[in-house]
């Protein structure tokens, strides 16, 4: 009788999903985790045009294949089946870029000694290959602070002619020698110093007021994008190729959504026409979102924003370009973050934009069409930006505060009101026991110790995502 039952139910799926045309594109089979609490695991789940049309055991399932129309994957007893993660905010298209346009690799260098052997490789390689820059990435800020900073003479040594820049392991601060100093307008090839200050940043000089090489933020930033020819040094096949190995470490991770936090960071849009690409083959199969950066170094705000509206030419199948992204700020720990309290030694952070130009900005963007996606690390920084949310933003545009260290009590329920995402790199909340007496003297006392607050968010009812910012 059972067995009866089961076959006129069957029957009876089959005979309603062929009335109602459900028949699926894809059905899978295997132990699939759901995420809802009644109902944690089923055995099947069966896809139309994106959408889940059924999720149950395997004989339901049946009932919505037709032999040549529905592809079938079994994946029973190999492992669990899971919805995909989303990564919030990283920066994967930026370090497999660096990778594949054959960029210095100093990962992990806490040595300046390494550094600067790695950079003679580095140098040697530059002038065998005919390439007019070298571009790198990853040495430890505190670490050479304590061992002394390499100097622009240091890097003139070992790179005469051939222009260099080299980014801290957070990406907020950089190391040049003096050609790509030239290259940028910082210098005339006299040495006189042509700029001396980048709005949303610090050009760092030594005792005769010269450029010593280190520069901060904003002004790294206006450096490395003027001082190096990142079209020499990244072009589409090598573009491709870091989109290529992105997907390829997102997915082996469980990402099928992943928001790149800076798509024009080599000041073109080799990335976005690479990834425009790799999706019109067919082998884009990770949701990709893509930003423009705007420097607030910039001379002309509408003309930026006009070149941000203009991705959004790239926005189909797999991508959305629709996102705009500032610097609000810089890092607290690194003591460029914007905070309200003044840090220990007195000086307040960096401002890289004033609230009525984030206010302006993102009436533009959202008007147009665009997210805001805006980095703020201290409370000030925060303070500002949702301010110029609330007062110029549409709810619908689900503007985006990233990374968010810290922030003011008030601010939290004016997330939840006007549907502000707050995107926060859970994993930054544990910090190596050595860190903590550290950022006593570092951070101001009122953000020393909360920081990074996620029970908030969902007291609040904020709606957020995570990120690792790779």
């Amino acid at each position: 009788m059972k067995n009866n039952l089961s076959i006129l139910l069957l029957a009876a799926v089959t005979l309603m999903a062929a009335a109602c045309g459900e028949i699926a594109d894809t059905v899978v089979y295997g132990t699939i985790r759901t995420a809802e609490e009644d109902c944690p695991v089923v055995e099947a789940f069966a896809v139309r045009d994106g959408k889940y049309i059924y999720v149950g055991d395997k004989t339901g399932a049946s009932a919505f294949i037709r032999e040549g129309v529905t592809e079938i994957i079994d994946h029973t007893g190999k492992g669990m089946v899971m919805p995909g993660c989303t990564e919030g905010h990283a920066h994967y298209l930026m370090s497999n870029g660096i990778a594949c346009m054959g960029g210095l690799s100093v990962s992990y260098s806490d040595s300046v000694g390494d550094f600067l052997d790695k950079l003679k490789t580095a140098y040697s390689e530059a002038k065998s290959s005919g390439k007019s820059c070298i571009y790198g990435f990853g040495w430890n800020f505190f670490s050479f602070s304590n061992q002394g900073m390499p100097t622009r003479g240091q890097l003139d040594a070992i790179c005469p002619d051939i222009a260099i820049y080299i980014n801290d392991s957070e990406g907020h601060k950089g190391l040049a020698n003096t050609l790509c100093l030239c290259k940028a307008g910082i210098l005339d090839t006299e040495g006189n110093v042509l700029i001396d200050k980048i709005r949303g940043g610090e050009i760092c000089m030594d005792k005769n007021g010269k450029p010593n090489g280190l520069l901060l933020e904003q002004a790294g930033t206006y450096v490395r994008c003027k001082g190096i020819d990142f079209d020499e040094l990244l072009p589409l096949d090598a573009s491709l190729k870091a989109i290529e190995l992105s997907q390829q470490m997102l997915l082996e991770n469980g990402y099928t959504c992943y928001m790149d936090g800076w798509s024009n960071y080599f000041a073109n849009d080799a990335l976005y026409r690479a990834a425009e690409k790799f999706d019109s083959e067919g082998k884009l199969k990770i949701y990709l979102g893509m930003s423009y950066e705007i420097e607030s170094s910039c001379a002309d705000v509408d003309a930026e924003i006009a070149k941000a509206v203009d991705t959004r030419k790239y926005t189909k199948g797999h991508i959305n370009a629709d996102y705009i992204k500032l610097f609000m700020d810089g890092t607290v720990e690194g003591g460029t973050g914007l905070t309200i309290e003044p840090y220990p030694d007195g000086h307040p952070g960096i401002a890289n934009w004033e609230e009525d130009e984030v206010t302006y900005i993102t009436g533009k963007a959202n008007a147009a069409g665009m997210t805001m996606h805006i980095h703020t690390m201290g409370d000030g920084a925060v303070h500002r930006a949702v301010n110029a949310f609330a007062n110029a933003g549409t709810r619908q545009a689900r503007n985006t505060l990233v990374h968010v260290r810290n922030m003011v009590e008030d601010d939290y329920p004016r997330l939840a009101e006007n549907d502000i995402v707050a995107v926060s790199g859970i994993l930054w909340h544990a910090l190596p026991d050595e860190a903590w007496d550290e950022l006593v003297g570092l951070a101001p006392s009122s953000v020393t110790w909360k920081f990074y607050p996620i029970k908030s968010y969902f007291d609040n009812g904020v709606v957020m995502s995570s990120h690792s910012d790779y």
